[in-house]
Formats: structure tokens, sequence, C-alpha cells
């Protein structure tokens, strides 16, 4: 393909930061505003290279590779002649940790940690506009949009892969707070299952114990005894989608507001009487510092509105 401008072209060469990201990842952080679309047209097309060479969108770039970026015209919108409007912080308020490696955040429930599905903004887009001077910023992990509390981001791409290998093994503590409806009999139990992870015709996602899934294994502690409910502390040890929602669900212990596996007619009456969310709550995370090795304990407290509700139920026993 003819080149559309040499004068225009950018190379950019790749540096720690950048290092074992996908090359569409990549483009999409050079080139903010530009379509989607287009970021995956020219990486068809070819015009996009590393180190000389034609490259798919599953490139993993390394340490000291040359990117050719072609020139890309954004049509710019009427009121970008205007001066741009300050980024509003949402997410200043809700840090629980950060140091030059390591921002660690207690996200509200409703809030998707990444744009996507209709979603034009989430938790990672947001805080790349408060930080605009951050060369990097990673998502560790993720949450379900319902579910708040802890989370991890990388503010290098040292601490990321460490992250990385750490939640594989196994290394990284964390622990959840939820309430489901029935009366949960056992102090302690640990429950593995196999689950397969599948698209709706809706394309949403969604997850099934199934004999052929993958291992999956979560360890529940009863906090708290209601009438008609039981507060659950949830140690996973396993990082499986949706998780913990689908081992509850099938043991006959629907999480209380869960719009996916839930119990449809119990989430419309507590909605009534002020629950108007999944009662899910990240609230504690254990683990090793990725680049010092100290030992950090984070807890991100028990959002009001679920604390408000558990106040309207029946209390029969509370437990250590």
């Amino acid at each position: 393909m003819k080149d559309l401008g040499k004068e225009a072209v950018t190379w950019l060469e790749i540096d720690e930061n950048a290092a074992g990201q996908r090359i569409d990842n990549f483009l999409m952080r050079q080139l903010k505003g530009v379509p989607k679309s287009h970021i995956y047209r020219i990486l068809r097309s070819g015009e996009v290279r590393v180190n000389s060479g034609r490259i798919d969108a599953t490139c993993r770039l390394a340490l000291g590779d040359k990117v050719r970026i072609p020139p890309v015209r954004v049509a710019a919108k009427p009121s970008e002649s205007a001066a741009p409007q300050p980024v509003v912080p949402k997410l200043d308020k809700v840090i629980l940790y950060e140091d030059d490696a390591l921002l660690v955040i207690d996200k509200p429930s409703g809030l998707a940690v990444h744009g996507g599905s209709g979603i034009s903004r989430g938790v990672i887009e947001q805080l790349r506009l408060e930080r605009p001077a951050l060369k990097f910023l990673e998502l560790a992990h993720r949450l379900d949009r319902e579910t708040s509390g802890v989370l991890i981001l990388a503010k290098k791409r040292s601490a990321l892969t460490t992250l990385h290998d750490m939640l594989r093994d196994g290394e990284v503590e964390k622990r959840y707070l939820t309430l489901v409806k029935g009366v949960w009999r056992d102090q302690k139990r640990a429950v593995k299952l196999k689950l397969h992870k599948y698209l709706t015709e809706a394309g949403e996602r969604r997850v099934s114990v199934t004999e052929d899934g993958k291992a999956s294994h979560t360890i529940f502690y009863l906090r708290k005894s209601f009438t008609d409910y039981s507060l659950l502390e949830c140690e996973l040890k396993t990082g499986r989608t949706h998780q913990i929602r689908v081992h509850l669900a099938h043991l006959g212990y629907p999480i209380a507001g869960d719009d996916k596996y839930g119990d449809f007619p119990l989430n419309k009456q507590i909605a009534k009487q002020g629950l108007k969310r999944m009662f899910l709550h990240a609230f504690s995370v254990t683990f090793l510092h990725p680049l010092t090795g100290e030992k950090l304990h984070l807890e991100a407290p028990l959002p009001k509105e679920l604390e408000r509700f558990l106040k309207t139920l029946g209390t029969t026993n509370e437990h250590e």
C-alpha cells in the first residue's frame, strides 16, 4: 500500500512500560480519539509495522521494538475550537493506597472497570483522564460492574507482570462480603466446582457449572445469620468469571440483588426495601508489594447502602 506521507509517519521505540502489550491496545493508547474500527483497519492493511515487518492485532511488543504508525487524521469536532473542559475527578476520593508502582481504589458499584459494550468510560479510562501525566496505567485484575470494593491497578509494567504472576499462583488473598437468601449452616465450607463460560444470544457473558469446565475454588465463612438471610465472607482461591455468584446460585443461596444468577422476584422485593444493587463487596486484599516485597493488607469498608440494608434485617446470630 502506498505510504500516506513519510513526513507524517511516526516511529516509536518500545520502552519497559509498553513491553508485553498487544499492538492493538498500544495503538489505542497512542491514538486517543481514533475509532477502534480505524485502528484495526490500519493493522489489517499493513500500515502499522513492527521492526519493518507486517503484524496482526495479537502481536505482543517487546522491549526495543520499533513501531511504525501511519498518519491518522481525526475530524475535529465543532466543540474542539473552544477551551477544553476540565476532567471532573470521580475517583480521587476512593483511593485506598498509592505509590510509584501501584494505585488501589475502592471501586463503586455500577462502574465498569473498562469501557466497551455500550459503556463509554470505565475505571481505567476515567483514571487515565484524571492522571494524564502517568505514562502507564493498567488493571491488574477485574471486578464485575455491580461489585464494589478493592481494585488494584499498576503504574509500571514490571509491577503489572509480577502481579499477574502472583494472581495466577494464588499469592494474592482476595476476600469478599456477600448477603445470600437462605440460612447457611456451616461455619466454614470449601466449594469446588467446574465452571464453563459462554455467551448468551444477546452477547452477554454467563457461566454455568459443567463437568468439562475449568476448576474453581471458593471458601465461605459464615459471618452473621439473619432470619431469612446469611452474611458470608468469601475467600477466592481461583479467579474465574462470576465465580462467587455462580457457586452460591448453584448451591441454592442466591446473592441478594444479583440480576444474572439471582432470585428475580426477591430482587424486586428487596429493591422496594432499599437495596437496588447486588450485595457483593470486595472488602480486603492481602499481598506482597510486587516491587518491594512489603506485605500490604488493604480494606474497603462496607458501602453505606449495604450497611443500611443489613440494619433492616432481623439478626438471629453473629459469628466470629
